[in-house]
């Protein structure tokens, strides 16, 4: 399975189709469609049915959006989740549904701004409705997407350049903390326990270039799913070349590894930077 946020569905189709057939996922999770439910169907539904795939779209027009396809069975979508706050109104944020036999939950967790604002504490009160809603069960569950949280300083290009922004503060990281407490994995972080894995990189300044980014996209997968796991990888391929999302697939076999145990990304970058404190984050450059 696979967890992509597109960063818009309409613009990314040069791209995502191809990658589709290449890597032949049989579940995928989608995030930022910035498209409503009919012009996911008028855009994509002919696409998906001729490749074998059901989706549950929960869209938007123009913001958010989000999607699960799957060939392996589509069953008991909801979209949402159960108490989730809006902003001030309801969000397309979350669906799931069951594929051979795993819930599957694909989400666009709110991207905060800036710590202590509105949206901040829209971004903690929406975790905890989502806490709350994963530790109800079933175990045989994975919840993937665009968390908007890096775990750990590991997890983005320098902790420094990040002090006083949003997805490495310690109330967010905490409310990741607790839905991990559920019985979730981490299942890429404990694949590569110590290595340089990012997921997103920042359009400007050259920062996928020189791999300065952050791993914010996650697969988190219930003790039963976590166990099958055969590999576990991003794949960097996809943010390169002409058209990108700012996001690369995040992808988990489970079972068997039709790509073999690589990783834990793929293709490695060439000439990462990894002086500390060398680069700031291009919004704070003035």
């Amino acid at each position: 399975m696979a967890t992509w946020n597109v960063n818009s569905i309409k613009q990314r189709m040069p791209r995502f189709l191809p990658w589709l057939d290449e890597r032949k996922p049989d579940v995928v999770c989608l995030q930022e469609l910035k498209l409503d439910d009919l012009g996911f169907a008028g855009l994509l539904g002919g696409e998906l049915e001729r490749r074998g795939y059901r989706s549950a779209v929960y869209g938007e027009a123009q913001w958010n959006g989000v999607a699960v396809l799957s060939r392996v069975g589509l069953d008991d979508v909801e979209l949402g989740i159960p108490g989730a706050p809006g902003f001030p109104h309801p969000e397309a944020r979350a669906v799931s549904a069951t594929c051979d036999g795993v819930r599957v939950h694909s989400l666009y967790v709110p991207n905060g701004r800036v710590p202590d604002s509105d949206h901040y504490q829209y971004k903690l009160a929406w975790l905890s409705a989502l806490h709350d809603h994963i530790a109800a069960g079933p175990e045989e569950v994975v919840v993937c997407g665009d968390m908007n949280i890096a775990p750990a300083d590991a997890d983005v290009y320098d902790p420094q350049a990040y002090i006083g922004q949003t997805h490495v503060t310690a109330p967010e990281r905490a409310a990741l903390d607790r839905l991990l407490s559920v019985g979730l994995h981490d299942v890429v972080r404990e694949r590569w326990p110590i290595e340089r894995v990012f997921s997103y990189w920042d359009y400007r300044a050259g920062m996928f270039h020189r791999d300065l980014g952050m791993r914010i996209d996650l697969i988190l997968a219930g003790s039963p799913v976590a166990s099958r796991v055969a590999a576990a990888w991003v794949d960097r391929q996809a943010r390169k070349g002409k058209g990108p999302s700012d996001h690369a697939p995040v992808i988990v076999d489970l079972d068997t590894a039709p790509d073999g145990d690589i990783g834990p990304v793929v293709p490695p970058p060439s000439a990462p930077v990894t002086t500390q404190g060398a680069v700031r984050l291009p919004q704070d450059r003035r």
